[in-house]
């Protein structure tokens, strides 16, 4: 393919991927007791530091994805976030809604490791950093 389709087709990506994200980031910005009861009953330590790492993961990095900024290190720690919530919330593999959305974590972890691999094309923050440096 031709860079200017090759630039377009990783920002849908982006974009696609962090529209994941930041939605279920935003619902746990006015859900604090719901978020870390909820960790906690998966059997978690310390569930109120993983609703920080969740907010965490789910706005900046997400927003960081969205607009290409520190692309590769941002979509690998969103890949890594990704599979443990996977491990650790989506793991009744016996119940189908389980098993979705366990495969859809692996899917989108898969995802996150093409951007690692191929990073945030060309219109992106990381492009224009590296335009004028």
């Amino acid at each position: 393919m031709n860079r200017l389709i090759d630039g377009l087709l990783l920002l849908i990506g982006r974009v696609l991927i962090a529209a994941l994200f930041l939605p279920s980031g935003i619902h746990k910005l006015g859900a604090f007791d719901r978020t870390v009861a909820a960790i906690a009953a998966h059997g978690l330590p310390l569930p109120a530091v993983g609703y920080v790492v969740a907010l965490l993961a789910e706005i900046p990095l997400a927003l960081a994805l969205l607009v290409g900024l520190w692309t590769r290190p941002v979509a690998a720690a969103l890949a890594l976030y990704t599979l443990a919530a996977a491990i650790f919330f989506h793991n009744h593999l016996a119940d189908p809604a389980q098993a979705v959305n366990f495969f859809k974590n692996l899917a989108v972890a898969g995802g996150l490791f093409f951007i690692v691999a191929h990073g945030a094309g060309a219109w992106s923050v990381d492009r224009l950093i590296k335009r004028r440096a």
